[in-house]
């Protein structure tokens, strides 16, 4: 009598597929809690997000925006985390019956990690090596443990029993529970890891403290109308980083260096040492669609950046100032704007009378009035470095965008919205308009292509900053097509020429359609 093994059966494509993704996913869910836990860990979904960002053709920030607007971080992580777990479950497939093809591609995954983690600024080497050799370990680990359980042990059978189907399917679902839970606490602890905030006493007080708007000058009593200063919480965010940096406040300096002779570096405390002062500024993205929302006004205070040059000695060869994040993003823009006598740019430490909120750029950032952000405002801000306007390309421009990014003139009515049904009668037409470090002389509106009509504007703070208008307007019924357009303080019109916002900003009047009925 001769006896047999039992012969493992070769497990379903949809089996492996199933292994695979699971592996996959708590490979994710572990690196992404490793990178929570370990100081200088860095996501793999990040990791590989930034360097997505970093190649991107021309053309696809502005595409992503319209599309998703400020979701586009979520949209992007997502998307790689999607394509991760389908390339695992692809992986899972093919290793149900080449067992040895796990270990390469889990391992592929993990050099990808790997070279995209040592990428980042703020990252560690021995930390990323660790979290991608865990994560892959994890991955190769679970898959075998899965696909063990798919695989029949007892004879070349088609079919897997129902309790052992029950059983596979039952792990594979525990475990991408499990690793998904990790996966979200580890993003909770790397997003709400603590930050150094400003010193025991806070941010010093400035020597110039700027009055609080007079609610009698606005026009708050306008129903739907935007505030003249912008909440913290309700500032727009648009930046390349997938993830908030939170430099090691220990560590962190500000460098001033290049076409100057004294170069020197700041900690946090000697930065706030210096005179601070306080002006509101309205800022924007050049991503700003007519009529869009990426644009707001707040409170600044830091340090004149002139006092900054004046410290270092601006070398008479400069014409360039480069400002870089701690996460290596960089802006440029003309020296001679930043020192004209009308404008004031700073290294901001403070918006709305409190410490730069992490999303905003803690712990300083640039502000630059009248400047579109992609050409000035650094967050995270670790350089500001003095060169030539043709020795240096800031981020953007090679993809495509401007060299110079002047904000433009520009208008939007918040009420009504496009669309509304509105009762005939009298109507408040209402919105804002900006032409930072010009200042708004004024703002017309028109309905149905008839005669423009003055609006009455907010007292403006200054120039750099945003006025509210109004125009209450008696509509008749029917549909109605409404537009406005502002003039800036050196008497140029906002133009009717529409332009798309790449790329040096969107251009064109905003124009809405309502439709007025008898109450």
């Amino acid at each position: 009598m001769t006896f047999e093994s039992p012969i493992p059966s070769i497990p379903s494509a949809a089996a492996g597929a199933l292994a695979g993704l699971a592996a996959g996913a708590a490979a994710l869910g572990a690196a992404e809690l490793l990178a929570g836990i370990l100081p200088g860990a860095v996501s793999p979904i990040i990791a590989v997000g930034d360097f997505v960002i970093s190649i991107q053709p021309s053309g696809a920030k502005q595409f992503i925006v319209d599309l998703v607007g400020e979701a586009d971080k979520l949209v992007l992580n997502l998307f790689i985390a999607a394509v991760a777990l389908g390339a695992a479950a692809l992986i899972g497939v093919i290793a149900r019956t080449r067992p040895g093809a796990a270990l390469i591609g889990y391992g592929a995954f993990g050099l990808l990690a790997l070279a995209a983690g040592l990428r980042e600024p703020l990252a560690e080497p021995v930390v990323i090596l660790i979290v991608a050799v865990a994560a892959v370990g994890i991955a190769v680990l679970a898959f075998r443990w899965l696909i063990g359980r798919a695989a029949r042990s007892d004879g070349p059978i088609a079919e897997m029993p129902e309790w052992g189907r029950r059983r596979f399917i039952g792990a594979s679902i525990a475990l991408v529970g499990a690793s998904a839970a990790g996966g979200l606490l580890g993003r909770f602890l790397t997003q709400n890891a603590p930050a150094s905030a400003a010193p025991p006493g806070g941010i010093p007080q400035p020597v110039n403290p700027v009055p609080t708007p007079d609610p009698a000058a606005s026009l708050t009593g306008v129903a739907g109308i935007t505030p003249i200063v912008t909440a913290n919480t309700e500032f727009y965010r648009i930046d390349t980083a997938l993830l908030v940096p939170r430099p090691d406040m220990s560590k962190w300096r500000l460098a001033m260096k290049g076409l100057v002779d004294r170069p020197f570096e700041l900690t946090s405390e000697e930065l706030l040492a210096m005179p601070l002062f306080e002006q509101y500024v309205t800022i924007a993205c050049v991503s700003n669609e007519v009529g869009g929302g990426l644009v707001g006004n707040a409170l600044w205070r830091g340090v004149r950046l002139k006092d900054m040059f004046e410290q270092a000695g601006v070398q008479a060869t400069a014409s360039q100032v480069v400002g870089r994040s701690v996460d290596g993003f960089t802006v440029g823009f003309p020296l001679v704007h930043a020192l004209a006598d009308e404008r004031e740019p700073m290294v901001a430490v403070a918006m709305n009378g409190e410490p730069l909120p992490a999303n905003h750029g803690f712990p300083a950032r640039l502000i630059v009035p009248g400047l579109f952000g992609y050409v000035s405002a650094t967050k995270w801000l670790a350089e500001i470095e003095l060169t030539t306007w043709n020795a240096f390309d800031a981020y953007w421009v090679p993809l495509g965008w401007s060299k110079e990014g002047p904000i433009l003139t520009q208008s939007r009515i918040d009420t009504p919205h496009n669309g509304d049904r509105l009762t005939a009668g009298l109507v408040p037409i209402a919105g804002v308009a900006w032409a930072p470090d010009r200042g708004i002389r004024a703002v017309e509106v028109r309905i149905d292509e008839g005669e423009w009509i003055e609006a009455e504007l907010s007292a403006p703070i200054s120039d750099a900053t945003w006025v509210q208008f109004v125009h209450n307007w008696n509509a008749a019924s029917g549909d109605h097509v409404i537009q406005v357009r502002a003039t800036d303080g050196s008497g140029e019109v906002q133009t009717d020429q529409r332009t798309p916002p790449a790329p040096d900003g969107a251009r064109g009047h905003h124009t809405i359609q309502v439709n007025a009925g008898q109450g």
